[in-house]
């Protein structure tokens, strides 16, 4: 068997564990029939924990620490990612940590399904750090996912199930803190900004005509990353976000909200939405009391300057209380953070409902 097909292989049989017994649970009836979910570290609920060639994985604590029953499942942040948080606010099953679970039976469907890989990016340069599944050839994982679902609840079902599902897509800073701001390769192809950005967003626009209902993110202030401060030698109580990168962010999303109106205009039927999680990130930033934080310029691991990753470990010093740092590590947020990402966000993943 190949690597892809062991990718594939595997994570068919993780997300049939993950929903088991969905229907049967569900207290609510689901206001969509599946949720699935592209894109980098984010929304990645463990898929590296099965991808041995990763430079990335989040499989030890103190990652998911505040998951008591299932601890270092994968997500890089203390508790549940945006992704979890949303298909709940769906009344579908929540994306629970992977596990093998190969009996099931012909009752029990498929209700959450994440593809999404840590260090992933649209760019094919990022993987050749990360080594992260490509979000290009997440697609291709999820077509042999069809395959497979057709074979467990039958073609129409399976259809179904697909035709409705609302898709999650979150990807692109890797893009730009690893082959634009500290490895400057492609600046050598793309001595502007604004070029590699298009660069980037025809590659996203190729994905994004792969479903019907599409909620796409836009980029996070990467300036404000704690591990960019401190790459740029802001160090100590007078870190700063680095505006210029948030400057990018903000004409890229400019940019990926008129990509988004176009291509949903092209698509007869589609609905495709632009989610907006630079402005609640911003205002966590600029008010922190206001959420909550007493500390948003570092994370709550280690010496919060650079830990990610291995860098944070079992041996890593921990805040003391994790709800008052919006990042959990140097670049991921905190569970506090993605739920008030999640408060200022919802109503735009209302809006495929409606679709």
């Amino acid at each position: 068997m190949s690597t892809s097909e062991t990718i594939v292989a595997v994570l068919f049989l993780i997300t049939l564990g993950a929903s088991c017994n969905a229907a049967k649970n569900a207290a609510t009836q689901p206001l969509a029939p599946a949720i699935l979910i592209f894109g980098d570290s984010t929304v990645d609920t463990g898929n590296n924990n099965y991808h041995s060639k990763s430079n990335f994985k989040a499989n030890h604590i103190p990652y998911g620490v505040d998951i008591p029953e299932k601890p270092a499942n994968g997500r890089f942040s203390n508790g549940k990612l945006y992704c979890d948080i949303i298909a709940s606010k769906l009344h579908i099953k929540e994306l629970v940590p992977p596990f093998l679970q190969p009996n099931l039976s012909d009752a029990e469907i498929i209700t959450g399904v994440s593809f999404a890989s840590a260090g992933s990016g649209f760019d094919e340069r990022t993987m050749l750090t990360t080594k992260a599944i490509p979000v290009s050839y997440q697609p291709t994982v999820f077509k042999n996912y069809i395959t497979r679902l057709k074979g467990f609840v039958g073609e129409k079902k399976a259809m179904e199930i697909i035709n409705g599902a609302i898709v999650l897509l979150s990807a692109g800073t890797n893009d730009f803190i690893l082959n634009f701001y500290d490895i400057p390769t492609r600046r050598l192809e793309f001595p502007r900004i604004s070029d590699y950005q298009d660069f980037v967003l025809k590659r996203l626009e190729n994905f994004v005509k792969v479903a019907g209902k599409f909620s796409v993110g836009g980029l996070a202030p990467m300036g404000c990353l704690p591990i960019v401060m401190t790459t740029k030698h802001r160090m100590g109580i007078f870190r700063k976000c680095i505006e210029r990168y948030n400057k990018d962010s903000l004409l890229f999303n400019e940019k990926l909200q008129k990509l988004v109106l176009a291509t949903e205009t092209s698509l007869p039927g589609s609905k495709i939405v632009y989610t907006n999680v630079y402005d609640p990130m911003m205002d966590m930033i600029q008010n922190p009391s206001k959420y909550g934080f007493k500390e948003t310029k570092k994370g709550c691991c280690g010496s919060g300057y650079l830990e990610a990753g291995d860098l944070c470990n079992s041996k890593s010093k921990l805040c003391s209380n994790h709800s008052e740092y919006m990042f959990f590590d140097a670049i991921h947020p905190s569970f506090a953070t993605y739920n008030h990402v999640v408060r200022a966000t919802e109503s735009t993943i209302v809006k495929l409902l409606d679709a």
